[in-house]
């Protein structure tokens, strides 16, 4: 693996305080923005119909988007990113024979429907939330049985949490929708960071060496495989975008998200905890 060109910072210009404060400012900025809109729709993040039950139906009309809106009364209605003059109309019913029937009936060309059940919508959005608060919750555990300390602990933990939350708080801001896709890209997230994370504490805890040389010596390989990552996924999210994959590009664009904000917790939340701990922690 080529290692990407990490320049080194002067971690000695600046305090605990300002590494931390950036990622902290940042993390109660996504929490904030998950409470509003959990306070305005009910849920912190917008669900798809793989969780609220419904049908999605993409059609192809040389109508505008507020002639279909008005024509088929549908919950929401989006342009397709792939291509022109095709919506993705969303509907809480699904008989899907009806909705079919009645968009053809306006002249609308259905290219294809999808329908979920609510009751099975529930179980998958019970299931979804199961399995993340499960591996969260394993990481956490696997973690403070490595370290056995809480500070090295904990901030692993908490740039996982991180890393999970400001993402999920983008997708509110982007229009993207929860659904069974995004649930794998956030629990892809916690194992990426957890892969930094761990090696930068390892290194700095573990290895021998001057603390900033262990920390540029863990940058070296960790921001490497971070980039490398971020590239691999751009270029996934471009073409999925390019052919009209929808959901890998949901995905994609999450763990770019995600991604980059694990080199902020990584680097800044975390290293400043490491340190704060080495120096001053161990001292009191």
């Amino acid at each position: 693996m080529v290692e990407f060109q990490v320049p080194e910072v002067d971690y000695t210009r600046y305090s605990n305080r300002q590494l931390a404060a950036v990622p902290l400012a940042v993390l109660v900025l996504a929490l904030l923005v998950l409470a509003g809109w959990w306070l305005t729709t009910g849920a912190p993040v917008t669900p798809g119909i793989e969780f609220t039950g419904g049908t999605e139906m993409r059609i192809q009309a040389t109508a505008s988007q507020a002639e279909i809106e008005q024509s088929l009364n549908p919950v929401s209605i989006a342009p397709a990113q792939s291509a022109d003059n095709v919506y993705i109309v969303t509907f809480q019913e699904t008989n899907t024979r009806a909705l079919e029937s009645q968009a053809q009936q306006q002249g609308y060309e259905v290219t294809s429907v999808q329908s979920t059940s609510a009751s099975f919508g529930a179980d998958s959005q019970e299931l979804a939330l199961y399995g993340l608060v499960a591996a969260f919750a394993g990481m956490s555990i696997l973690v403070f049985l490595m370290f056995r300390t809480f500070v090295p602990s904990i901030a692993v933990v908490l740039s996982a949490f991180s890393d999970i939350v400001i993402p999920l708080a983008l997708m509110n801001v982007f229009g993207i929708k929860l659904s069974l896709g995004t649930v794998a890209a956030l629990l892809m997230l916690i194992g990426y960071s957890v892969d930094s994370d761990i090696l930068l504490n390892n290194h700095i805890l573990r290895r021998s060496g001057d603390f900033y040389e262990s920390t540029y010596r863990a940058m070296r390989t960790g921001v490497t495989m971070t980039l490398t990552s971020i590239s691999a996924m751009a270029v996934m999210t471009l073409v999925a975008f390019f052919f009209g994959i929808d959901l890998l590009t949901s995905i994609g664009v999450v763990l770019v998200m995600g991604l980059a904000t694990d080199l902020m917790n990584t680097y800044m939340l975390n290293l400043s905890l490491l340190r704060w701990y080495k120096y001053e922690g161990i001292a009191r």
